[in-house]
């Protein structure tokens, strides 16, 4: 059996109606991400309410466990489990739930609910709880030896794995041990006849757990400092006692006539778990050594519910670790039939599961990342599953999302946008890179398939992407044609288009607009550079409706081309910056000055694609020149060369847009939200 889905109401950060959280799930492991505050412990949290957890903790309801919008004054929790064995059946059979026509598989419900009373009882609020089955809660209460049955396994944030699996009354390490049926039933029992100055090596080795209890209680016992202790005893009890009196002692070892459970549960308890080393080793190690004995466990249950809640398993392991015991994990969750949830903060553990694993909660809604729920195709699943890597993973856990296609807007659009007072940290922005492929894959991940259902994935989402049409002047400029050369008629056979290739302004717009519908829908918005590529729309500024432009950032692109251009020189020594911007300054003062008029094109575009030409022309790294105009640009506004409403002034407009979208102010929008309570 498995937990096949959740539903929970008035429960901390989770309402009622469209404001309740529900939640399906597949066997094998699910992974909850998302932001902090978002609701990933409150699901977990509750799963241990209604099913208790098998190290036997009680939970006590407190005052912040019940929503606190509208004075709630009764949380309601249902979990449903399906794919029941004949064992499970039979086990939970007067609490099962079938359909009116009796075809299909049985569904076992469990209603939990906590009733605020209003009443006090020793300076304590009564909460009444209540455990019913069956689908609206209308079954038989659910007896505690079934319940017994239901109890999941819960590895707790930053656990104190070594103290869990030591020695002592109630450890972990004893109940594992005593889940075990050949620990119970295996071996033979202790005959008192034996002779114990001959007693049989193979015999010894035969013996079950109480078995070997037992000859060490009698050894114990029959200890030749004991007896003599035992007869000094006696010699003093015999010269206390009056005429007649027969007084004598006996030193027998504690629990000896307690029952054959609890004598079990003692020896056991006695038992540590640790690893084999030398040195004492770190709460990671024991943390892999606790998941191994409770995966042990789990595995071996033949009834009941095989489920494991595991939060922040990344918690004390380092990065290749984490990848270790998530690849671990899921392998065991598919071959042992267990059900494991997790909680994680961790891209690295993101990077690792699979998409179809993964569950995102955001705003009081849980968002399943798994096909047929999102607008990933199948192709796209299979390419995220080899490229959704530890750096991209963090859009799981952002509350906005930058998706850009070069290093170069990866390492220049955060700059740009704390100058103007944006910044992406801290309004919680990750930008994701994807190298020049798969943009419109990142952002399908955002687009959800069942949109009446589940209502949109609030999230703001920007994909920032390149026009790719040339002003008419560049192939001369930047090498693609010679002077006077005809252009080739067919724009397949050369891997550049200008905008002459395209047509008028509204065909350009066109073209723009069906580079915006590839990605763009329900969060997701594309911003494509108004003019051409990032540096040149960067040199050339933003276009006024006259059609004049502001003049842009061409100086500090050309100078931050230039600079990269001497990068090895630059780190070498040979060459210092300074020399480097006085120069490049200088030779742009020149380049400005012959940039006129020429067909097509104003002399602002002259000069941005004479600027672009750095790069197409000589190679230069766009990615070293974005990092040299970054800090040129934060040492001008430091400075007070450059005011942040300049530069943003200054910037395409599309950079600014797509800046702002990302970081617009967090609201939750009801309306948002489809009403769950009328499906």
């Amino acid at each position: 059996m498995y937990l096949s889905s959740i539903k929970i109401e008035n429960f901390r950060c989770f309402g009622e109606g469209s404001k309740r959280l529900e939640l399906s799930l597949s066997p094998g492991l699910t992974a909850l991400v998302g932001e902090n505050d978002s609701g990933k412990t409150a699901v977990i949290d509750a799963l241990r309410f209604v099913l208790g957890t098998t190290d036997q903790e009680w939970y006590r309801l407190e005052d912040t466990d019940f929503y606190a919008e509208g004075e709630a004054s009764e949380i309601r929790i249902v979990c449903a489990f399906e794919g029941l064995n004949d064992r499970d059946k039979r086990a939970f059979i007067e609490y099962l739930t079938y359909s009116e026509t009796g075809e299909g598989e049985p569904i076992l419900y469990i209603n939990w609910t906590a009733k605020d009373t209003g009443e006090v009882f020793r300076g304590r609020t009564y909460r009444r709880v209540e455990v019913h089955s069956g689908k609206d809660g209308n079954g038989p209460s659910i007896a505690p030896e079934a319940r017994d049955l239901l109890r999941a396994t819960y590895l707790r944030p930053l656990r104190n794995a070594e103290y869990s699996l030591s020695a002592g009354r109630g450890s972990r390490l004893s109940q594992v041990l005593n889940h075990k049926s050949v620990i119970k039933e295996g071996g033979k029992a202790y005959d008192p006849n034996w002779d114990l100055d001959v007693l049989d090596p193979k015999i010894l080795k035969q013996l079950s757990i109480i078995g070997i209890g037992d000859l060490a209680n009698v050894l114990l016992e029959n200890q030749h400092e004991i007896l003599e202790t035992r007869a000094e005893i006696n010699g003093n009890l015999k010269e206390l006692a009056l005429s007649g009196e027969a007084l004598e002692s006996r030193i027998k070892v504690g629990g000896t006539a307690a029952s054959d459970e609890q004598r079990l549960r003692q020896i056991l308890e006695k038992l540590d778990l640790s690893l084999d080393g030398s040195g004492k080793l770190g709460l990671g190690s024991n943390n892999l050594l606790f998941i191994a004995c409770e995966l042990l466990l789990l595995a071996q249950e033949e009834e009941g519910n095989k489920l494991l809640l595991i939060e922040e398993p990344e918690a004390h392991l380092h990065a290749q670790r984490q990848l270790r015991v998530m690849k671990f994990l899921q392998e065991r969750a598919k071959e042992d039939g267990i059900q494991i949830i997790v909680t994680t903060h961790s891209p690295n553990l993101a990077s690792a599961i699979e998409l179809n694993n993964l569950v995102m909660l955001h705003n009081g809604c849980a968002f399943s990342m798994a096909e047929g729920k999102t607008e990933l195709e199948a192709t796209d699943y299979r390419f995220l599953q080899r490229f959704l890597d530890v750096t991209k993973a963090n859009l799981f856990f952002a509350g906005g999302v930058m998706i850009v296609e070069g290093d170069a807007e990866n390492i220049l659009l955060p700059t740009l946008a704390n100058l103007i007072g944006r910044d992406f940290t801290e309004h919680g922005v990750s930008i994701v890179n994807v190298g020049g492929v798969g943009l419109r894959r990142y952002a399908r991940i955002f687009q959800r398939k069942h949109l009446e259902k589940e209502g949109p994935l609030d999230i703001p989402v920007a994909c920032v992407t390149d026009m790719d049409v040339m002003p008419d002047c560049a192939p001369v400029i930047v090498g693609k044609l010679k002077e006077g050369e005809a252009w080739p008629e067919k724009t397949s056979k050369r891997r550049w288009r200008a905008k002459r290739d395209i047509g008028g302004a509204d065909m350009l717009d066109k073209h723009r607009e069906a580079k915006v519908a590839k990605a763009s829908g329900q969060g997701v918005e594309t911003f494509v550079s108004d003019e051409w590529t990032l540096e040149y729309d960067l040199a050339l500024g933003s276009k006024h409706e006259n059609g004049s432009f502001t003049g842009g950032l061409a100086a500090d692109v050309f100078v931050a081309a230039c600079c990269a251009d001497q990068d090895d020189a630059i780190n070498a020594k040979t060459k210092k910056v300074a020399d480097v911007i006085s120069d490049s300054l200088g030779e742009f003062a020149a380049l400005k000055a012959k940039s006129k008029h020429e067909e097509g094109c104003t002399a602002e575009e002259v000069l941005a694609v004479n600027v672009y030409a750095k790069f197409a022309q000589k190679g230069v790294s766009k990615a070293i020149a974005a990092q040299y105009l970054a800090e040129r640009l934060q040492k001008k506004v430091k400075e007070g060369e450059l005011m942040g409403d300049e530069l943003r002034a200054k910037l395409p407009k599309y950079l600014t847009a797509a800046i702002d979208y990302v970081t617009r102010p967090r609201k939750e929008d009801p309306a948002h939200r489809p009403d769950k309570g009328a499906q």
